[in-house]
């Protein structure tokens, strides 16, 4: 479904990418495992179009994607919550969840809404609250919130168990668990693999920006 080919990223001429390769079929989990700088987070941007790569080839459903810029990326049924979790302050949990919502046509907001608050139920309360007066825990909720709103074929979640507390950590595995099964593909980046081994199909190492073999 997802087919990356040999994909060179420089950022500010320090190169970040070294030819990767990975794939994520149908309805699958992988896993992108590497140390911090590894450049797992320049794959997902490039995925997401926040980075234009020097070369190599980046399919979804065997389209290419390259030219496309992120809110079609988005268009097309892809969710990234990146690590930083990448919320507007001055806006509502409810009107953060509904950004990528609001470019994407094809999308019924409401029918969109009602999956974010069936998953994530505990979002439903915090709705109408500011995202700056949330902790840092319940901001990662909402940023997967916000993915599982427009990621209607991929998530790409950047190292979604880092810096929270552990119970949250459970329920943030708990929710991507959910997702196994469905017409939902996962791609999970992380330095740590210990908290979605039991979820992932398929694991690939990146090292300096290349596959490790």
């Amino acid at each position: 479904m997802l087919e990356i080919e040999s994909l060179h990223v420089s950022i500010q001429s320090v190169v970040a990418l070294r030819g990767l390769s990975l794939t994520v079929a149908d309805g699958t989990m992988v896993g992108l495992v590497g140390r911090n700088g590894a450049g797992k987070t320049t794959l997902l941007r490039s995925v997401m179009g926040h980075l234009r790569p020097n070369g190599g080839s980046i399919l979804l459903d065997g389209q290419d994607i390259l030219t496309l810029p992120s809110y079609a990326r988005a268009g097309l049924g892809v969710g990234y919550m990146p690590e930083d979790r990448g919320l507007v302050p001055e806006l509502t949990v409810e009107e953060n969840i509904l950004l990528p919502v609001w470019v994407n046509h094809q999308l019924v907001q409401k029918d969109r809404l009602d999956l974010v608050y069936q998953v994530l139920p505990e979002l439903l309360e915090m709705r109408g609250r500011r995202a700056m007066l949330l902790s840092g825990g319940q901001q990662k909720l909402v940023a997967l919130g916000r993915a599982l709103a427009v990621g209607t074929r991929l998530l790409l979640l950047d190292e979604p168990f880092e810096g929270v507390a552990p119970a949250l950590s459970k329920r943030l595995s708990e929710v991507i668990a959910g997702l196994k099964g469905t017409s939902v593909s996962v791609l999970i980046a992380q330095s740590d693999i210990n908290h979605s081994r039991q979820l992932i199909d398929v694991e690939f190492v990146i090292e300096r920006g290349a596959n490790l073999t």
